[in-house]
């Protein structure tokens, strides 16, 4: 991975959460910290005749105020700032494919999921090369989530990738890995000898699913010894079982298909979810 977190400010409220958490989490992995805001973007608080003239001064100092305030927090974090103009999503799209993450803002609850987390979050989501965590700011009386809690991670049929960035993540926290695995009940059709037959040498089918999740850990429990890793399989959706799992935790891992069915990039159901009704930072992993 490599040795940078970009974080994209933006000026609001949750940009600042994001940018936040990015530094801390930049501490406890001792990375680099990269702010970058691509300036092309025009505030909705500016008149919309601001020439580019007026928009690149106020991106500057944006992030010249940034910076300053995470070096104030972490005096010894190393922290660069950039402008990138150019459009926001092909830009932050450029730069998720260099950072070892890249950190955005997300506006909390809302009705629609283009709303909730932004249009320009949603269409880097769907194209990044490398894994996107998004911030939101805390609620009234809350403290942003950091090292405190848990990392929860989402373990489908392809988890290398999530699990391989949890145990970084649970590391660099000092804590505990949670990896969560659901199952439902196949359809007939999908119900073959063969299957039926694996079933019985484990033992029923929550037994298989428990194997499935061993068997996706034991490469990583190997890599990281010192790790404390929770198993949980749990009958239901996929969504449904990590919401009801993560009031607690510092950090929810899903995983992304590169494609679709017809090609086309797309976040998936099961992180559409998380994205919208996690109180904690998600990250989204791209799988290979």
């Amino acid at each position: 991975m490599s040795g940078v977190i970009t974080v994209g400010v933006d000026g609001s409220e949750h940009g600042s959460a994001a940018a936040d958490w990015a530094a801390a989490e930049a501490v406890r992995r001792g990375m680099e910290l990269r702010l970058v805001h691509a300036w092309a973007q025009q505030p909705l608080d500016l008149p919309v005749t601001v020439d580019t003239e007026a928009q690149q001064r106020w991106a500057g100092g944006l992030l010249r105020e940034t910076r300053a305030r995470v070096t104030a927090r972490h005096p010894g974090l190393p922290v660069t700032a950039r402008l990138l103009p150019s459009d926001p999503v092909p830009a932050l799209v450029a730069e998720s494919a260099e950072a070892g993450m890249l950190v955005l803002g997300s506006r909390g609850h809302g009705a629609f999921v283009g709303y909730l987390i932004g249009s320009i979050a949603l269409h880097v989501l769907r194209q990044a090369k490398g894994p996107v965590v998004l911030v939101r700011s805390p609620e009234q009386g809350q403290e942003q989530a950091g090292e405190a809690g848990e990392v929860l991670a989402g373990v489908g049929e392809e988890p290398d990738a999530v699990l391989g960035f949890a145990f970084e993540a649970a590391a660099a926290r000092g804590g505990g890995l949670r990896a969560v695995r659901a199952w439902s009940l196949p359809p007939v059709v999908d119900w073959g000898p063969g299957s039926m037959r694996l079933a019985d040498e484990t033992g029923g089918l929550a037994a298989l699913e428990r194997k499935r999740l061993d068997d996706a850990l034991e490469p990583w429990r190997a890599r990281h010894p010192q790790a404390e890793v929770a198993e949980q399989v749990e009958m239901g959706s996929a969504a449904q079982v990590l919401l009801s799992s993560c009031g607690s935790a510092a950090l929810v891992v899903v995983g992304r298909h590169a494609s679709g069915p017809h090609g086309l990039p797309r976040i998936g159901h099961v992180a559409h979810a998380v994205l919208h009704h996690a109180p904690c930072p998600v990250a989204v992993v791209p799988h290979p």
